[in-house]
């Protein structure tokens, strides 16, 4: 059975070149968006059969549950999870006078929403002889260099960070690597247009899912190298 690969917030930028760099190297590819038919679209432009589209909003807890269903019943197994979706990226704000419900959201979707998915999904990693956890963070979220900035987005990628320290812990008895990596500044949203091209902050989060049994956990990542936390 190939490597099967499971990527959130799929249907633009990193998550669907995600999805298409999997695809290259022969993996069975879950790209999954809040739309299923942005998700199906998303699909038929990539054009690769080893590419399935799936309905998954990080944010509902029955939309996971129903998108973890059928994943066992078709599959029974899952090697890779990419806690890809992000948003809110409130250049806009300060931390003092951020917006209390633009925090309560960021934090929905990009510290939550992988939580959510690595409850849901952790009894599918277990079963996989290789299971990996790659979450996509942000180097403005490193707490050794950290200063003012879109408050929102940095405090809830900071969590993301801890969140993936407490959870490469926890699962190293099951042989899981579990690691963050920032894709750097992407040409893509939420950023603005001028960075770098998207191909290449995905290759670091694939690289990060593709990692041997013996490579790093509870690592925070970019291009390869280990950052600062």
């Amino acid at each position: 059975m190939p490597t099967i690969a499971l990527v959130t917030g799929a249907n633009r930028g990193i998550g669907k070149e995600v999805c298409r760099q999997f695809a290259e190297i022969d993996c069975l590819v879950l790209l999954t968006a809040r739309d299923r038919a942005k998700a199906q679209a998303t699909v038929a432009e990539l054009d690769a059969d080893n590419i399935v589209p799936l309905q998954l909003d990080v944010t509902d807890e029955a939309s996971i549950e129903r998108a973890r269903v059928e994943i066992e019943r078709s599959y029974g197994i899952l090697d890779v999870l990419v806690n890809n979706a992000g948003a809110y990226y409130d250049y806009w704000q300060t931390a003092l006078d951020a917006d209390s419900a633009t925090l309560r959201a960021a934090a929905d979707v990009n510290l939550y929403g992988p939580w959510r998915m690595a409850q849901a999904f952790a009894p599918l990693l277990k079963k996989s002889a290789h299971p990996r956890i790659v979450n996509v963070s942000s180097g403005a979220a490193a707490l050794n260099s950290l200063g003012a900035g879109p408050p929102a987005y940095i405090a809830s990628k900071a969590g993301l960070n801890a969140l993936t320290r407490m959870l490469a812990a926890e699962l190293a008895a099951d042989g899981a690597l579990v690691n963050a990596v920032c894709p750097g500044w992407v040409e893509t949203d939420p950023n603005f247009p001028g960075g770098r091209p998207i191909p290449e902050g995905a290759a670091g989060i694939v690289w990060a899912a593709t990692l041997p049994d013996d490579g790093p956990t509870g690592g925070f990542f970019r291009d390869e190298k280990p950052l600062a936390w």
